[in-house]
Parts: C-alpha cells; structure tokens; sequence
C-alpha cells in the first residue's frame, strides 16, 4: 500500500490539525492545512479508523492561505496557524471550543461566544522556554518530535526578549531540561534555568541586564539579580518568582480579568472561593468587590508571592494545599467559586466537594478543551447549567485557545 495519498482537506479539528479522508475511506489527520486545500500527504501512523499524515506539498492552495512570517513554520512544533489569516485563527478557535463541548461534554447547542481577539498577533508572549542543543544554542522541537534545533528566530516572544535570547550563552550540561527568559514591567528580563541535576551550569549574558536563577532538586540559586520579576496587569503590580506560572499574554490577561469583574455577580456581602489562585492575578481585582475572599493554591512559593501580592486586604485568607484536600473541609458555603486548573482539570474529589457546597455560580477558566468538556458534563449532571463560554486567544498562530465558562446552579 503507497504511503503518499492526494487528498482534499476539509475542516479544521482541535489540536492544530486538519481533516481528510484517504480512499479507504479513513480520517486522516494533517497538519498546516486550510479547509478545501488539495494536499499531498505522506502517512506517519496508521490505526483501524484514521491516520495522521504529514503534509508533503500544497497542490491547490486556498484563496485564504498567507504567507508564514516565520522561516521555522512548518519545521518548528511551536506554530500551527501562521499559514491562516488571524480572523480565521479566531473563528476556528470557536468552532473547536463549541465542537469539544457537543462532543466530549454532550452539550446540544453550548452557548460560546466569538473568540476575544489578542491585542497582538505576534510579538505578544512575555516568556519564552527553549530547549538546548548539544552544543548550548536555544532551540525548539521538531514538529511531532523530541529532537531539537537551533533557532534562527521567533516572533511570538515581546521585542526585548528577541533581543536578548540570540546573545545568551549556555553550557549544555546533563539534566537541563529547561531555559526559560521573562519579561516584567519596566523591561526587567528573567533567566530561569531548570534542571534534575545540582550541577550549575556556567554561562554567560555579554553584561546583559538582567537577573538568572538555577532551579534544581536541591532548590533555587540566585546567580545574578533577583529570583523574581513584577509583572503588571490592569496597573497592578504582581510579584512573580522563578518557575512559577504567569499568563504569557499580559494584555490579554487583562482582558480576562475585566471579563471576570463585568460578568461574575458579585457583591459585598458574599463569600467568595478561589482554586488554584496562584500568584493572585484574579484573587486581587476581585477580593475588593466581597465580603470574604478565599484563596487554595498547592504551590508553596506562589503562595508566598500571593501573600506579598494581597497583603493590603484583610479579607483574604488563602490555605496551602491540594484544592481536594481542602476544598471538602472548608466550613463556610460561599457563593461564587472560581477555578483555574491545570490542564488536567478537576479532580473528581474537587467536582463532588463543589457540588456539595453548592454555589450559585462556578466560574472556570481553562487552558484545555477536553477537560473543559469533561468537568462540564459533570457539573451539569449535577444540576448547574451552562450560562456562556468566552474563548480568550492567549496563544495566537497556536491552536491552544483560554475560555472562561460560567455555570449557574438551578434553583
């Protein structure tokens, strides 16, 4: 059987990829493709009831395919939509948001709104990770692959860091498994290196101003400067450590929060719980509007930056521990519940404990469709409906896509 088929693309699914069918008739999966393309695909894997593929060569091209700004497009497992104009980006980040929902979640008709555009389309992410070659060049992997290649360039990353990242010189020990450059308010740049192994790599910044941090398994080394950067949303100063997650588009977290503040119903007399609070980027634009504001984060070190970013407020408590630990034996039963998982979602012991409080509104802002889909399902098995979902594109010419779901419980 020939491993090169001529097919014709379809639709856009979730995870980047395009749809075609092979002449047995079987799905076939490609990626940088655009719906009615004519394609020459080479087949990577093959199971009972599709394929992927990957593409070969464009033999009829769509009236709606742009010319990528990056010479790694294609090669580089980092970028899935620079081949689409931006305006479809978005329109098919909603069709996959409302797709994920009918299938996984069985929601007839989920009730999703148009894709929040991000301010910038390129040059938008204020942190950037690499991985190293063998010889310390930056670099990214391959597309469906481990292996790694050095980088001519990047445009997703803010200016400053595309300033700064070609200059840097690292040593490519054993064990480094992650580089990682930031960028904070007033152009403040951290270098976070992580690794499995104590050995501190040596490396050099030709007199860059900017501070870099070694974690390894027996904790962080400063090795210049400070182990944090302030990062500013809306005005605010937020406290970031080394290692710790912080939205990677920071206009549009702002936008996010502004959504939260018009959409969440909330008033001065409530009690207000927060999962997976972080730093506190939601927690210190909200906690002013409410009576109590509660806060569980796992992580030991944001939670120290939350405190530092929350101290003017005397009515936040926040406790240190799995959200399903501590969930379930929270006694109070608060009104609004805000989660903002990782990708796995919500664990089933959180699921039942937020069932058991009963809140009027769960907002849940998410980073993965399926789990999204998944928790959703649940939540309105457990008699909450779905009010509206918003995506939010943090990750333009990527086909990772934030929503922020409001369910409300039935009276």
């Amino acid at each position: 059987m020939p491993s090169t088929f001529d097919i014709t693309v379809t639709h856009l699914v979730f995870g980047g990829e395009a749809l075609g069918r092979l002449p047995d008739g079987r799905a076939v999966f490609v990626p940088f493709c655009l719906p009615g393309e004519r394609v020459r695909v080479r087949l990577l894997e093959e199971r009972r009831g599709h394929a992927r593929a990957a593409l070969v060569a464009v033999l009829e091209p769509s009236p709606l395919r742009v010319q990528p700004r990056c010479v790694h497009f294609g090669v580089c497992g980092g970028c899935h939509y620079q081949h689409m104009p931006y305006s479809l980006q978005l329109e098919t980040k909603e069709a996959v948001v409302r797709e994920q929902l009918e299938r996984i979640g069985g929601i007839a008709h989920p009730p999703v709104h148009p894709a929040r555009p991000s301010p910038q389309d390129f040059h938008y992410r204020n942190a950037i990770q690499f991985h190293l070659t063998p010889d310390g060049r930056p670099g990214y992997q391959l597309a469906a692959s481990h292996t790694v290649f050095a980088i001519q360039e990047c445009h997703l990353p803010e200016p400053l860091i595309n300033e700064i990242w070609p200059r840097l010189d690292l040593e490519a020990v054993p064990g480094l498994e992650r580089v990682e450059l930031r960028q904070g308010a007033g152009e403040e740049i951290l270098l976070t290196l992580e690794s499995t192994s104590d050995e501190t790599p040596e490396f050099s910044v030709e007199d860059l101003p900017l501070s870099a941090v070694y974690l390894g398994p027996g904790g962080s080394v400063i090795l210049a400067g400070e182990d944090y950067l302030i990062m500013e949303v809306l005005g605010r100063p937020f406290r970031v450590s080394a290692g710790l997650f912080f939205q990677v588009n920071t206009p549009q977290a702002g936008v996010m929060v502004r959504h939260l503040m018009e959409r969440l119903p909330l008033n001065p007399s409530q009690i207000v719980v927060e999962l997976y609070c972080g730093v506190g980027l939601f927690s210190a634009f909200l906690a002013p509007r409410v009576a109590r504001y509660v806060g569980v984060e796992l992580s030991e070190a944001a939670c120290v930056d939350f405190a530092a970013n929350l101290d003017e407020f005397n009515n936040v408590t926040l406790y240190q521990g799995a959200a399903e630990e501590i969930l379930p034996h929270l006694d109070l039963r608060p009104e609004v519940v805000l989660v903002d998982p990782p990708r796995a979602g919500l664990d089933r012991r959180v699921l039942d404990a937020l069932v058991e409080k009963r809140p009027a509104t769960i907002a849940y802002v998410s980073c993965d469709l399926s789990t999204l889909a998944r928790d959703a399902r649940r939540l309105l098995g457990a008699g909450y409906t779905l009010r509206e979902v918003t995506p939010f594109d943090l990750f333009p010419q990527t086909y990772h896509v934030e929503t922020i779901s409001l369910f409300e419980r039935e009276p």
